[in-house]
């Protein structure tokens, strides 16, 4: 009787580790479908909605990992899931809405292959970060990324079509911009370049009152101008990165020469 409960109990915990977390997947899936929808949405010509699908991708891709932690169900099954449902929100989608408002009107000044090459570029540039994060987030530091990560570098071009839209611009005056960060945020994802990563930010300490006046400031200066707002605070921060990094190797080779 023992053994038949035993095997009862060994048969459920196979059946238990062989189904998959609801919740979290749940969110990851609504991040994907987000990015897919910006990509039929910038088919059909409404970019400014294809450019806010990506930024809801992005709230979502970031709220699935913590529902993972906060209610203990990370699994491995989910980490991989995850990082697929990356490339569709900051990948391809991002690289097919830049090529649908912009890139394709390269044709017109007479380098039709250069728009197609520069999406692919970003989304081969995209995978390749997600793959090289996969294999190394074992090892990685945890204050910071190594090249701009992938939904950054999804929201400085979605912001760019966001800003622009909002403005009145046509893609099609904008293909030289729209080349150079597309082709920019493509190869700042795998460089080397050090990222803050607000990993090390801890939420659940206390901060003084000030703390939460910024903050309010900060949503109330967003929510002026969601689209301008949006795109020049990721610029900044792809910005920011590089300037952080070519400070840190100045300042290696200040303390090279005085020990020499």
């Amino acid at each position: 009787m023992q053994d038949t409960e035993h095997m009862t109990q060994e048969t459920s915990q196979q059946k238990s580790r062989r189904g998959i977390y609801l919740l979290p997947n749940m969110i990851t899936t609504a991040g994907m479908f987000a990015g897919f929808y910006a990509i039929v949405a910038a088919m059909d010509g409404r970019f400014e909605a294809a450019a806010v699908a990506i930024f809801i991708a992005m709230i979502l891709d970031g709220l699935d990992g913590r529902v993972a932690r906060l209610t203990n169900t990370q699994s491995e099954f989910g980490v991989q899931y995850d990082s697929l449902a990356d490339m569709v929100s900051f990948g391809l989608a991002p690289a097919l809405v830049m090529y649908e408002w912009s890139l394709k009107f390269m044709v017109s000044v007479g380098w039709a292959k250069f728009g197609w090459l520069a999406a692919f570029i970003y989304a081969a540039s995209a995978a390749l970060r997600l793959a090289r994060f996969n294999s190394q987030v074992a090892t990685a530091e945890k204050a910071y990324f190594r090249g701009l990560p992938s939904p950054s570098a999804a929201g400085v071009l979605a912001g760019l079509v966001w800003a622009a839209t909002d403005f009145g611009l046509a893609g099609e005056s904008m293909v030289y911009v729209a080349f150079v960060l597309t082709v920019s945020m493509g190869l700042l994802m795998v460089s080397n370049i050090r990222y803050y990563s607000f990993k090390e930010l801890n939420f659940k300490n206390r901060v003084p009152f000030v703390t939460i006046l910024i903050v309010v400031l900060v949503y109330v200066f967003a929510s002026i101008d969601p689209p301008k707002v949006l795109f020049i605070g990721f610029l900044i921060y792809a910005i920011f990165g590089i300037i952080y990094t070519l400070l840190g190797i100045r300042s290696r080779r200040r303390a090279r020469k005085h020990l020499e």
